[in-house]
């Protein structure tokens, strides 16, 4: 992990086309601005942890879908 230290203004690039901006320090928090292209994503870990369980699950779930599919198929061509 790369550590930096930055004051109010200063900004990180990153690969060129990602720019991070500090806009304030206030206590114990510190507003960021960022600035990427589109196809990035760009989430709050608590966010991004939400989407990959919503994704897990959905995967799950299309597999129990498809094996039940499949399980049916099989029923069909067996005659029962």
């Amino acid at each position: 992990m790369l550590v930096l230290t930055r004051k109010k203004e200063e900004m990180i690039r990153i690969d060129g086309n990602i720019t991070i901006k500090i806009i304030d320090i206030d206590n114990r928090q510190v507003k960021l601005g960022i600035d990427a292209p589109r196809h990035i994503a760009v989430n709050r870990e608590e966010v991004y942890q939400r989407i990959l369980a919503a994704n897990k699950a959905a995967s799950e779930e299309s597999v129990h879908e498809d094996g039940l599919l499949a399980i049916a198929g099989m029923l069909k061509n067996t005659g029962k």
